[in-house]
């Protein structure tokens, strides 16, 4: 085995122990072909990303790891999904280091994705109790894991082209791919499997958060693979997983397939423009794709305040800052109260999550900002009731008169399985929100919003029923699919 190879091999084994990260291992590797001769574990331990006793124990697991394979005949490589058998006793912290401890906890044996039902685990896999305790049990260490398991299943999906990736225990690994699951393997993730796939993409911090709460959302970056936004939790068979895939690159409203003449929803310089819909509808990458237009057309600073943070927008001719609610500041009431102070011209909501965020939305919009927001509501007509709707009744009056002046436009989406089901098409209802809405929703007649909806469309209006229509009628969906979506069957033309 090459010098190369060994230092390939410890250097894959720190990051499948999570001792170190792959940018890590890629910025040690590069020093190490600056300095000519000099180990791959020295380079780790001079820049201190782990200590000297954890360096003997990775040697020790490479010597172990290479003498299975060698003895199985089986050709040595990196470890993709077990770690070496041989365990070593941990080495100890030492004060004042705040690299984890190399411990390691039997992890359960890992599938290829693609795996034959009775397939055999992969050599040297150790072996895990077939049942959960009772009690939710503390998480383990980082080396019960089986991360480059998990890693390899989320790079399938982003191959796949699917929209999330579920890890449950007692279920099968299933993708979603053009709103249907797909069964990835035929047998069930027990709930020792599950965990041991799961616990590894959380940081400490994370596990502490998990642990009390039972349940967390934050993202999750494969470098090369794309970034996940990831929700864990606990249910009554143990521990599952759910992550949803977004690309490094934020897509364009071309890339999306839905109309340029959607960009005009952001040609306001003040006031709220709200995307709407069903949780899986696209919302947020459309969002991306306005940020994106915004972006790369307007001089102004975009502050985003998300949980988690999802598209990664880099500066072009706008100054864009994000922010992670829990990671960058307590609450998004909290970092809306602060945003005034900090010079916005664009605020980017994740979410309008309850009465406080709504309140501060429509202040933020009313004092000369251009807000952006999103609303898991089916509807534009819902939109505007839902927002109503967390007031009192004592502030209705007022904050009706706050949403006739701020509110400028409601675009509600809807994603609607293609006619030969290889792709889905977006169905849209654009709301916007001139002089007659604003007259209508300050004199409480909302219900005659829709008659305005109806007859807009020369104002860039259009109902959801016109734009399922239009797909219908262009062949690009079925009528059957078309009627599982519309508000009304009645306004949906035979």
């Amino acid at each position: 085995m090459s010098d190369d190879a060994q230092a390939h091999l410890l250097g894959r084994i720190a990051v499948h122990l999570k001792l170190i990260t792959m940018d890590q291992l890629a910025e040690a590797t590069r020093i190490q072909g600056a300095e000519s001769g000099m180990p791959l574990g020295e380079v780790l331990v001079q820049k201190g990303w782990i200590t000297p006793e954890q360096l003997k124990t990775l040697i020790q697991y490479q010597k172990d790891y290479v003498a299975k394979r060698q003895s199985a005949g089986k050709p040595v490589a990196a470890p993709a999904t077990a770690a070496p058998a041989a365990r070593p006793a941990a080495a100890k912290r030492p004060a004042g280091s705040t690299t984890a401890p190399l411990r390691v906890v039997p992890a359960p044996p890992a599938r290829p994705v693609a795996a034959a039902p009775g397939a055999a685990a992969p050599a040297g896999a150790p072996s895990v109790a077939a049942a959960p305790a009772a009690r939710a049990p503390r998480i383990a260490s980082a080396g019960a894991r089986s991360a480059p398991a998990l890693e390899a299943l989320l790079a399938r999906a982003v191959q796949l082209r699917g929209s999330d990736l579920h890890v449950h225990s007692g279920a099968p690994i299933k993708i979603r791919i053009n709103g249907e699951f797909v069964d990835q393997e035929s047998a069930p993730t027990t709930a020792p499997q599950a965990e041991a796939m799961l616990i590894g993409c959380m940081t400490p911090e994370q596990k502490d958060q998990f642990e009390k709460n039972g349940e967390i959302d934050f993202a999750y970056a494969i470098a090369g693979v794309g970034r996940f936004r990831v929700n864990l939790y606990r249910q009554q068979r143990g521990m599952d997983g759910v992550f949803r895939i977004i690309p490094l690159v934020p897509p364009t409203l071309e890339d999306l397939g839905l109309p340029s003449s959607l960009a005009k929803v952001v040609n306001y310089h003040q006031g709220m423009v709200l995307l709407t819909g069903p949780s899986g509808c696209g919302k947020s990458s459309t969002m991306a794709a306005l940020i994106g237009i915004l972006n790369e057309e307007r001089r102004d600073h975009i502050l985003t305040i998300e949980d988690p943070i999802e598209h990664v927008h880099t500066s072009k001719r706008c100054v864009v800052n994000q922010r992670q609610v829990s990671r960058h500041t307590e609450s998004f009431g909290r970092a809306l109260r602060a945003a005034l102070r900090e010079d916005p011209d664009i605020i980017v909501i994740g979410e309008l999550r309850d009465r406080e965020t709504v309140s501060l939305a429509l202040t933020a919009a009313e004092t000369g900002h251009l807000v952006l927001g999103t609303l898991h509501t089916h509807s534009a007509m819902r939109t505007i009731n839902r927002l109503l709707g967390v007031f009192p009744p004592n502030q209705q009056s007022q904050i009706r008169a706050m949403m006739s002046e701020s509110l400028k436009a409601i675009v509600s989406q809807r994603l609607v399985r293609s006619a030969d089901g290889s792709r889905r098409h977006a169905a849209l209802e654009i709301l916007i929100c001139n002089r007659a809405v604003g007259n209508l929703i300050r004199e409480s007649k909302t219900p005659q919003i829709l008659s305005i909806l109806q007859t807009g469309a020369p104002h860039g209006m259009c109902l959801m029923e016109a734009s399922l229509q239009a797909l219908m009628k262009s062949g690009a969906i079925t009528r059957e699919e078309a009627l599982r979506h519309c508000e009304d069957p009645k306004r949906l033309a035979a």
